[in-house]
């Protein structure tokens, strides 16, 4: 039987984004620099990173959040007794998690608005 290790997986998705990657850089060469295309596909490359950034900061806060609460019920629901200390855990994870979706947010806002790599393809 064919099984598929993580190790595989790794090796193929690192292959794909070397394809992916290596490209469209090499490509980069033929665009003049500070012309239109160069705006445009910088500009493109922007709103796709940053829309990336926010979300997956996103994804990973809600889980975060979601596995804090679930765990604070069952706890809660196991030894009632000790309810204040465990929804002050909660609201400690909780609160860890959310500064993840707010990296992300600040990321993201950097990308569109104040991107430190204009400076390098936005010659001219």
């Amino acid at each position: 039987m064919f099984r598929i290790s993580g190790k595989k997986v790794l090796a193929a998705l690192t292959l794909l984004v070397v394809l992916f990657v290596a490209a469209p850089g090499f490509a980069a060469e033929a665009i003049p620099a500070g012309g239109v295309y160069t705006k445009v596909l910088f500009a493109m490359g922007a709103m796709i990173a940053s829309g990336l950034a926010i979300g997956i900061g996103a994804v990973g806060a809600g889980l975060g959040i979601g596995t804090a609460a679930s765990g604070a019920c069952q706890a809660v629901g196991r030894n009632p007794g000790v309810q204040g200390k465990i929804l002050m855990t909660m609201l400690v994870g909780m609160a860890m998690a959310e500064s993840i979706a707010i990296y992300a947010l600040v990321v993201s806002l950097v990308l569109l608005f104040a991107n430190p790599f204009m400076k390098y393809f936005l010659v001219g």
